[in-house]
């Protein structure tokens, strides 16, 4: 067994003119993760990284080494978000070099990010608008323009392709209209290929897989980064959370990683077109404060467990449908990513290693 592991990656730290905009001069992710705080006794903040340090993505040496730990974790390939809005790209330099460039030589495919963009953090008072970049569907004639540079990607023989169909996943497919969908897949065969392998990313899991292959989709994802931990609170465990969260200024989405996990892979999972999420740990405190959700005391161990319930999920499908989304690979700011930090080394790379050396021959 042998499953594609696709890695959420974020080209965000370097600054860009639009953040120096919004929130200051020099602005990056790291800006958010080196002021986190601890809200609670044993909560692990702030992350710092360990390997690659406080790193700026405009280096070259950089992407080689973050290619390098990925080979090392099983890891086949990076799926960079892409953000378009209506013709406007942004963030688009790091993986323009890495597609122009021709390093570094790891797979690569996309993930087009296609929600607003909101000033997360922003209070009374605050001079940022609410909304910083809204995302918008002008008609056929943006979707043109985007599929021809989605198809500069695609040509690329690094790009990750599912028989012969180039990958790209969608972060909202509810929101995104018809035409587009449509457009993207008949220029896709104009272009000589039999297609997209379009995968919809979905947070309602109410959605059943066939609804979404209907509309022209091949795969779907389930993103739910509280599994059905909320389903199962009871009545006193709200009163608790909240007065926990009144007295102690805990946070009202504070819940244990290890009661959290095993609800991210069930039965649909297994479906041939579903593509399960392995996530390795989550806190997206640096952003929002106490008012985000934090999965805390995630640990390489428990994250292994995650991974072997996926691939039991996967195991039984055709190979060229034993795929998994890794999210994240460094979206330090939202504590959601597998590179090294000071407390656990590559423990996270390190464990994902070790089940896919399991399951090799299985």
């Amino acid at each position: 067994m042998n499953p594609q592991i696709l890695a959420l990656y974020l080209p965000q730290f370097h600054p860009f003119p639009e953040n120096d905009e919004w929130w200051g001069k020099g602005f990056t992710e790291w800006t958010n993760v080196g002021k986190a705080k601890p809200l609670f006794k044993g909560h692990y903040q702030p992350r710092v990284p360990a390997d690659l340090g406080y790193y700026d993505l405009r280096l070259p040496i950089v992407r080689e080494q973050q290619a390098q730990l990925a080979r090392e974790a099983g890891v086949t390939a990076f799926c960079y978000w892409h953000y378009w809005f209506a013709g406007r790209r942004l963030l688009e330099d790091v993986f323009q070099e890495v597609l122009d460039s021709g390093k570094p030589d790891f797979h690569f495919c996309l993930a087009w990010a296609n929600h607003t963009w909101r000033a997360v953090g922003c209070t009374a008072g605050d001079e940022r608008p609410d909304i910083l970049m809204e995302q918008t569907y002008p008609g056929i004639e943006d979707a043109k323009a985007h599929m021809e540079y989605l198809l500069t990607a695609f040509k690329d023989p690094r790009y990750v392709k599912i028989d012969g169909k180039p990958y790209l996943f969608i972060f909202d497919p509810v929101q995104l209209p018809q035409l587009y969908v449509d457009t993207f897949q008949q220029m896709a065969k104009d272009a000589g290929f039999p297609g997209l392998y379009l995968v919809a990313n979905l947070s309602d899991n109410t959605i059943k897989p066939e609804v979404m292959t209907a509309k022209g989709y091949d795969a779907v994802t389930y993103c739910n980064i509280l599994g059905h931990a909320k389903a199962r609170e009871t009545f006193w465990d709200k009163v608790k959370k909240n007065i926990n969260a009144k007295i102690n200024n805990r946070p009202k989405n504070l819940h244990e990683y290890k009661d959290v996990y095993p609800d991210y892979i069930t039965e649909i999972d297994k479906d041939e077109h579903v593509i399960p999420q392995i996530v390795p740990q989550w806190d997206h405190s640096p952003r929002g404060g106490n008012k985000t959700i934090i999965l805390h005391d995630s640990t390489p161990k428990l994250f292994a467990t995650h991974v072997r319930q996926a691939m039991e999920a996967i195991k039984d499908k055709p190979k060229n449908r034993q795929i998994l989304m890794l999210k994240s690979w460094n979206e330090w700011a939202e504590g959601n990513y597998m590179e090294p930090d000071l407390k656990f080394g590559k423990g996270y790379i390190e464990a994902l290693h070790k089940v896919l050396e399991e399951y090799k021959n299985k």
